[in-house]
C-alpha cells in the first residue's frame, strides 16, 4: 500500500498519498474503495506529482462520509490548496471519483489542466437506481460490509476468461482480495452517506458541454456498471474529448489493466509532462 499522511482542511482531515514531482495528478478513487486502488499507478510518479486522497470518510480520512458529490469536489480543491499546488492539475477519477472530477471541472475550471474520466457516466441515477442504493444502504446497516463486498466485487471486475493463463488468474484473485480488504475496512456510516450522495447527484450532461479542458475518457470493454456506451455518449458531449475502450477490463480499468491505463495517460498528457 502507498504511504499516507494527513492534511487538515476547513472541517475535516483527509489521508493522502503523494509522490513524485512536476505536473500534479489528482487521483480520485471509486466507491466503496480508498486511495490504495491506485497502487498500480505508482510508476506514474516518475513523470508526475501524484496526489491520491481517501475521500471524506473513506479509508483513513476523518468524517462520517460525504454530504454530496459537490462537497467532495470542494474538498479536492481545498486539498490542492493545502498542499500548495498552484498550477492547474490533471484531475482523474474512477466511477464515484469520476463524478467528483466532473464537479471539480465545473466548479473550479481554473484548477484543471486536463480531465480524465474513467468507468463513469454523466447522467444522474434513474429512480430505479436510487431505490437500489437506498436498499443497499439499509442492508449494509443490518448485515455489515461483507454483504457489500459480496454484492459489488463480481460487478466491479471483468469476468475471468475461460482460457485464462496462470498470471491472469493470479492477478484476478489478487484484485478480488484487494477489493474485499478495501470494502470491509470502510465505515458503515460512510458507505450509507456516500450511497445517498451518489443517488442525489445531479445530471451533468448539459454542464459538461461547456468544459474546455482536454479530456480523456477510459472505459473497460467489460464494464457492467458504466458500459462503453456511457463513455461513448460522453465523448459526443464533452467538446475536447477522446475515448479509449480497454479490452478485458471491467469497472476498474486502472486496477485491472494498469499497464494500458498508465501508458494511455502518459501519452494523453504528452507535452504537458515534458513542459
Amino acid at each position: 500500500m502507498m504511504p499516507i499522511h494527513h492534511v487538515t482542511l476547513r472541517d475535516t482531515r483527509l489521508a493522502v498519498h503523494s509522490a513524485g514531482s512536476g505536473l500534479p495528478l489528482l487521483l480520485l478513487h471509486a466507491f466503496p474503495l480508498d486511495h490504495s486502488m491506485w497502487d498500480l499507478q505508482a510508476p506514474l510518479a516518475d513523470h508526475l506529482r501524484i496526489i491520491a486522497p481517501d475521500l471524506r470518510g473513506f479509508g483513513a480520512s476523518d468524517g462520517a462520509g460525504p454530504e454530496s458529490i459537490a462537497q467532495m469536489a470542494d474538498d479536492a480543491v481545498a486539498l490542492l490548496d493545502s498542499l500548495h499546488v498552484t498550477r492547474p492539475a490533471v484531475v482523474c477519477g474512477v466511477s464515484m471519483g469520476g463524478y467528483v472530477a466532473q464537479h471539480v471541472a465545473a466548479r473550479h475550471p481554473d484548477r484543471v489542466a486536463s480531465l480524465v474520466l474513467v468507468d463513469t457516466r454523466l447522467e444522474a441515477d434513474t429512480p430505479e437506481a436510487r431505490a437500489v442504493r437506498v436498499d443497499l444502504a439499509a442492508k449494509v446497516g443490518r448485515l455489515g460490509l461483507s454483504i457489500l463486498a459480496d454484492a459489488m466485487i463480481p460487478r466491479l471486475l471483468a469476468p475471468m476468461p475461460a482460457n485464462a493463463d496462470t498470471m491472469t488468474v493470479a492477478r484476478h484473485r489478487d484484485n478480488e482480495a484487494a477489493l474485499r480488504r478495501m470494502i470491509v475496512e470502510q465505515r458503515v456510516g460512510t458507505i450509507q452517506a456516500a450511497l445517498a450522495a451518489l443517488g442525489d447527484r445531479p445530471d451533468m450532461t448539459d454542464t459538461m458541454r461547456h468544459v474546455r479542458m482536454p479530456t480523456l475518457l477510459v472505459v473497460g470493454a467489460d464494464d457492467l456498471l458504466t458500459p462503453p456506451e456511457c463513455l461513448a455518449a460522453a465523448e459526443e458531449i464533452i467538446p475536447d474529448a477522446r475515448l479509449l475502450i480497454v479490452p478485458r477490463a471491467g469497472h476498474l480499468t486502472p486496477l485491472e489493466a494498469p499497464e494500458v491505463f498508465n501508458a494511455a495517460l502518459l501519452e494523453f498528457l504528452g507535452e504537458k509532462i515534458r513542459g
